[in-house]
């Protein structure tokens, strides 16, 4: 007997949409996201198409019309809702437009809840597109199955961004001078967290001044190479989320940061 097809299907395109979704919505999807699927999918009725709505969570639509300006979908059913997304933010001073936009698309595949672009003395840019970078990061979300967006910070200079910061939130400070190793900070620290990382010249004495003075900072190492701004923002992500985040289940505990503590203690010991 032949195996009934899975519903919906893993080839299925995902797009991200501004409507609210239900059950039994007609959704018609426009411009750009519409000729990806008539054009470059080639979708047709009857297919599966997974929307996502970054406020219900996911959900698989059938195409009722695959017309040339316009593709029409009906929502079925949920299929999963939408992410825990971990507390945490990416602060990242610009670089380059090609290494800012790998920062926003990694930073969004790692699961970061908030991307703050800074503004430094050494930064190579002092501005962002933010159509674009939100561009950028919805379809990283697309591509990777998020079911949430990051948010999109204003670009923010240093001194205002320290200036205004929450209290009860701890910015990791990634400083090319040095400080506690990456892994052991974020075992010592829970709660809400932010890492810093700054642009392709690294910081100031002026301004790594100013962010070690400040009271919620904690400067720390990502270890002994000086890496580019770009790579430092995705290793310090992964590492939090690999300590902190999502990576490790609900299961989590402060115990299990003991252990992660212990065994980044012993190995720097030896």
């Amino acid at each position: 007997m032949t195996a009934t097809p899975a519903w919906p299907p893993k080839s299925a395109p995902r797009l991200f949409v501004e409507t609210g979704l239900e059950a039994g919505l007609h959704l018609p999807i426009e411009g750009q996201q519409a000729h990806y699927l008539a054009k470059v999918m080639r979708v047709a009725p009857g297919d599966a198409v997974i929307v996502c709505d970054n406020l219900t969570g996911e959900w698989v639509a059938r195409v009722v019309e695959a017309g040339k300006r316009a593709v029409v979908v009906e929502v079925e059913r949920c299929l999963r809702e939408r992410e825990a997304v971990p507390d945490f933010w990416l602060c990242a001073a610009l670089l380059k437009k090609p290494n800012f936009d790998l920062v926003l698309e990694k930073a969004t595949e790692l699961g970061v809840a908030r991307v703050v672009p800074v503004v430094t003395r050494r930064c190579v840019a002092d501005k962002l597109n933010p159509e674009r970078a939100s561009t950028i990061m919805t379809e990283a979300a697309e591509q990777c199955a998020r079911t949430a967006l990051p948010e999109l910070g204003e670009t923010a200079k240093l001194d205002h961004l320290l200036r205004d910061w929450p209290k009860e939130r701890k910015l990791f400070f990634a400083d090319e001078n040095g400080g506690m190793p990456a892994a052991v900070a974020f075992a010592i620290h829970e709660g809400p967290a932010a890492l810093l990382i700054g642009p392709e010249g690294g910081f100031d004495e002026t301004e790594r001044a100013l962010v070690r003075a400040h009271p919620a900072a904690v400067a720390l190492s990502l270890g002994p190479r000086v890496l580019r701004g770009e790579t430092a923002a995705i290793a310090g992500t992964a590492l939090w989320m690999g300590m902190r985040g999502d990576w490790i289940g609900q299961g989590h505990s402060r115990a299990d940061s003991n252990i992660a503590l212990q065994v980044t203690g012993n190995n720097l010991a030896g």
